[in-house]
C-alpha cells in the first residue's frame, strides 16, 4: 500500500537537460577533510572545476585570490571562495 501512495504525488516536469561546465563548490569541499591548509587543496583539488556565476574556473585559479592559507573548517573554506565566485546562477551552455 505504500507504493501507491508514492504513485500518486505530483508529477513534475523538468525540462530539457541542460549542461552545466564544472562541479558546485559543496561537492569539492565535501571530499576534503578539516582543518586544511591551502596548499595541499591544491595539490589534491587544484584541478576540478568549480561552477561560477562568471563561468567554470579550476579552484586552483581561485584559490590565487584568497589571501587564507590555513582554513580551520569547511564552512571557512566555502565562504571565502564564495567571497572569490560570488554567489548567483551559473551559466550554462
Amino acid at each position: 500500500m505504500a507504493d501507491e501512495e508514492e504513485d500518486e504525488g505530483p508529477v513534475v516536469e523538468l525540462g530539457e537537460e541542460t549542461p552545466v561546465e564544472g562541479q558546485p563548490l559543496a561537492r569539492i569541499a565535501a571530499r576534503l577533510t578539516w582543518p586544511h591548509e591551502k596548499s595541499r587543496i591544491v595539490e589534491q583539488e587544484g584541478d576540478s572545476v568549480v561552477r561560477t556565476p562568471s563561468g567554470p574556473q579550476t579552484l586552483s585559479d581561485v584559490l590565487e585570490s584568497v589571501d587564507e592559507t590555513y582554513f580551520d573548517s569547511r564552512q571557512t573554506f566555502v565562504d571565502l571562495v564564495r567571497d572569490v565566485i560570488g554567489n548567483g546562477p551559473v551559466e550554462t551552455e
